[in-house]
């Protein structure tokens, strides 16, 4: 999740993870700070049927999935041609995040790796 990310907007994804499901879903996340405010987990505490958190141990990126999205990403843009504006940048972004979201088994192939295969 984005370092910006408030406890509010982050209630707001949690709700919406929850809303559909009939079973109890098991999330995993990172150790940003706002994961582990007061107002978070008396949330989580409030719906612990629904939802359970597991989080990855402190400075371990290689276990964590959104990594791995986020080197595709990276990979992807540089490989188009330059942006040259903070528009470019951000139409060549949404373009390869698109791709990918048309390509599930790519994003599949992230956690194959031996490192992700737990979250699998």
């Amino acid at each position: 999740m984005c370092p910006c990310i408030s406890k509010k907007a982050l209630i707001k994804f949690l709700k919406r993870v929850i809303s559909d499901s009939t079973r109890k879903i098991f999330l995993i996340l990172d150790n940003l700070k706002v994961h582990h405010s007061y107002v978070v987990r008396d949330w989580l505490n409030k719906h612990k049927e629904q939802l359970e958190v597991f989080f990855l141990p402190s400075y371990s990126p290689e276990l964590n999935p959104d990594e791995y999205l986020n080197c595709d990403l990276k990979v992807g843009v540089h490989s188009q041609m330059p942006a040259k504006t903070k528009e470019q940048l951000k139409n060549n972004s949404i373009s390869h995040l698109r791709k990918l979201q048309k390509s599930p088994n790519r994003v599949m192939k992230y956690f194959k790796h031996p490192k992700i295969a737990y979250a699998a």
